[in-house]
């Protein structure tokens, strides 16, 4: 895994250091947690013991996170990460600080690992969000991610009596490089 640059962003490495800004940008606020698959943090020390379980997982060969920091001011706006495997797929999930939301930033880094992924050798991604998440759902579309169903299920493991419909997207490597969606 490497870090790399966009036009207005940087994707970086998590660092320890990184955590008290999780914490205080989107780990703890309910409104970034509401579609997520986790609960917001309740405490610094939470987010601090979550970012040294990830800080272990990049010694695994198959860990792709990355931070999200603004180039002009060094500001840690978001995560963007691969969260599982289907069928060796990798899945990616994301998260973004309320107030970049609706300024590209998500679609910027989404597009950008997307082409990091392809280029590492997998040849599909996938990706899910809560039908009622519209923002999420028009960034994976402006990704140029295809709709393949959705799923009435719980949320996640944590949040097991949070029912709701789940839309699951795909894309293809072939199908990325002749979008003109991914181009730009």
């Amino acid at each position: 895994m490497r870090e790399f640059e966009t036009q207005r962003l940087k994707l970086r490495i998590l660092r320890e250091d990184d955590a008290e800004a999780i914490f205080y940008g989107w780990a703890a606020d309910p409104q970034v947690t509401k579609y997520l698959t986790w609960h917001p943090h309740t405490k610094l020390e939470e987010t601090k013991y979550i970012v040294g379980v990830w800080l272990e997982e990049y010694k695994k060969d198959n860990t792709y996170r990355w931070c999200i920091e603004r180039k002009e001011d060094g500001e840690l706006i978001g995560m963007i990460d691969v969260v599982g495997y289907y069928h060796g797929d990798p899945v990616i999930g994301y998260c973004m600080a309320v107030r970049y939301w609706n300024h590209g930033y998500m679609t910027e880094a989404c597009k950008a690992v997307i082409q990091e992924l392809f280029a590492s050798g997998f040849d599909s991604i996938r990706i899910e969000a809560i039908d009622e998440n519209i923002g999420s759902n028009k960034v994976i579309k402006k990704c140029g991610f295809r709709f393949t169903e959705q799923k009435i299920k719980p949320i996640s493991q944590m949040k097991p009596d949070e029912i709701a419909a789940i839309n699951y997207y795909k894309l293809d490597k072939s199908t990325a490089n002749d979008s003109k969606q991914m181009k730009g």
